[in-house]
């Protein structure tokens, strides 16, 4: 494993302000990690600038879908479903620990958005455009097949079920694997380093100056080429750069909830019908079951989404329908999570109607900015992007360099020949952490978020277990593991502060966050003891984690109902 950890992040600094690089990319998401990694893999030196935490943006909170883009048919956007198809095959085959097989059910109710023929042929184009083979391959359910699937579903009003593969992941660690993939190939990533100026030869992009949020310093970085892949602040950037012009973002925002899964134990994913013609997905993942999303138009403050009653209530609404035998309330929910989309603005189009596809903006100056696109497709946005970069270069510089390859290179933690291999490794460590009265749900955890690193974090946590001086049982076994985890993500993984732990590293907040009621003391304490925390920085963080929890989790009244 490469170090890359806080640690050394002054030294980090230093170094790059002593190089002339070849490209800076700005915004640390799935697409600046995507860029990242491939051009550090052709050869490039590059530094990659992350303003908040790796992933604390749109790409830590969109529905944690690699999927093929079924939705897109419906506005014919053929070529993008091809796209996203052929990719999801490959970051899989990338990531297989990251990127789980899915199988998504479709049911179809009288009246509904899918009548049984266009779905049957509909999926039937998904799956020839999307590549789709063997077992993957769409089926359509008669009402008794699709009751045995999911005996949720409603008697009275279904016809049948429509029956595809997606592929599941969680966005903040494809994120954070991509970026650590990329460090291995020679590329520079620190998140808290905030893009605050361009600057200029002659009128063309020189390099960037940069405010280190932790120290509070600033410096200069000099490269021959500046991307942007800053996401929702793409157009900030633009501004900065004076360039904002034609075209613009059109931000949408998409939110989802997250029950305790006896609340909504759905067996499978269900992607179905809400009464206003929209569609929603509702997708359990081990102790819960999130559900979402919306989509809607959003003009507020871009740094701080909220999670609206109204927004709530909507979602809430929309599974009683679909699902009768469940009732669920606003005191049910346990946590949400809310991203905004940064589209391109079409006029006269609403927010659902927007194309997923992504641009390219080169301004006079020179700043390359990318936006739009999907989470499935980071990988060939990387690729076009660098490929309008490379042209630019002289012919000499180009014959150095390497083709994109990143469809051949695994990212960090997957030693797995397929999703079988996967299974079986999460198996052994099942029976590993048994003994100490661990259930199966914490080895899944651990193999479908570090793969193969898994076994670094046994290695930390026997040592956990050697600092306890009483008989280990379950409680102080899971506390053990969790600070193991907690131990690798500072030493492999650029951990800050308990915030990027809990939300980013391990998707804490969202998929288990009662476990950070009960660790965050001891947390507090690794950061006191290792980081040299004093106890105003300790009550700071507790303060923030504990309102971060509450945000995410109180829908009382008091929530305001509109943005």
């Amino acid at each position: 494993m490469p170090h890359f950890s806080h640690s050394n992040r002054a030294q980090t600094i230093q170094n790059l302000q002593k190089q002339d690089l070849d490209l800076i990319v700005i915004g640390g998401g799935i697409t600046g990690a995507g860029i990242a990694l491939d051009a550090a893999s052709r050869g490039l030196k590059v530094a990659l600038l992350e303003k908040g935490d790796f992933a604390s943006g749109t790409s830590s909170k969109s529905t944690k879908l690699i999927h093929g883009g079924l939705r897109y048919l419906k506005q014919f956007d053929f070529f993008l479903v091809k796209e996203v198809g052929s990719e999801r095959a490959i970051v899989h085959k990338i990531a297989p620990h990251l990127v789980l097989p899915e199988k998504m059910l479709l049911p179809l109710i009288e009246n509904g958005s899918y009548g049984k023929w266009l779905t049957s042929v509909g999926l039937k184009v998904y799956d020839i455009l999307a590549q789709v083979s063997g077992d993957d391959k769409r089926k359509m359910l008669e009402k008794k097949e699709a009751l045995a699937l999911e005996p949720l579903l409603p008697k009275k009003i279904l016809k049948g079920a429509g029956y595809y593969a997606e592929y599941r992941t969680d966005d903040a660690r494809l994120t954070i694997e991509n970026i650590k993939t990329a460090v291995q190939k020679g590329a520079t990533a620190l998140n808290y380093s905030q893009v605050t100026g361009f600057d200029y030869q002659q009128d063309k992009l020189s390099g960037v100056q940069v405010t280190d949020k932790l120290s509070g310093e600033t410096y200069a970085l000099k490269a021959d080429f500046v991307i942007s892949a800053a996401g929702p602040w793409v157009d900030e950037l633009r501004e900065l750069n004076a360039s904002k012009h034609g075209k613009r973002l059109h931000l949408t925002k998409g939110v989802h909830l997250v029950f305790p899964f006896e609340k909504l134990p759905i067996k499978q994913s269900v992607y179905f019908d809400i009464p206003d013609g929209r569609m929603m997905f509702a997708i359990p993942r081990g102790k819960i079951t999130y559900i979402g999303t919306t989509d809607t138009n959003f003009n507020q403050d871009i740094d701080h989404p909220k999670v609206t009653l109204a927004d709530a209530i909507y979602l809430i609404s929309a599974v009683n329908h679909m699902f009768p035998k469940i009732n669920l309330e606003l005191e049910d929910v346990i946590s949400s999570w809310v991203g905004l989309r940064p589209l391109i603005h079409e006029e006269g189009k609403s927010a659902s109607e927007l194309s997923r596809k992504d641009e390219i903006f080169t301004s006079p100056s020179g700043l390359v900015s990318i936006a739009g696109g999907k989470l499935t497709g980071y990988r060939k946005m990387a690729e076009r992007v660098l490929d309008k970069i490379i042209e630019k270069m002289p012919s000499d510089k180009q014959q150095q360099l390497k083709a994109c390859h990143t469809d051949q290179i695994p990212l960090c933690g997957n030693e797995f020949k397929n999703s079988k291999a996967v299974q079986k490794y999460i198996t052994a460590l099942s029976e590993q952490l048994k003994k100490d009265g661990l259930d199966a749900y914490q080895a899944w955890h651990l193999v479908t978020n570090y793969g193969h690193q898994s076994a670094d974090i046994l290695s930390l946590y026997e040592k956990e277990k050697e600092k306890l001086s009483e008989a280990i049982d379950s409680k102080k076994a899971a506390l053990a593991l969790l600070l193991a985890e907690l131990q690798f993500g500072l030493a492999h993984e650029m951990v800050c502060s308990p915030e990027d732990f809990y939300i980013r590293r391990t998707g804490r907040l969202y998929f288990d966050p009662s476990s950070i009621s009960w660790s965050l003391e001891a947390v507090l304490a690794v950061f006191k003891e290792q980081e040299g925390w004093n106890e105003a920085s300790l009550l700071k963080s507790k303060t923030a984690m504990e309102e971060t929890l509450k945000e995410h989790s109180d829908f009382s009244m008091d929530r305001p109902y509109e943005d």
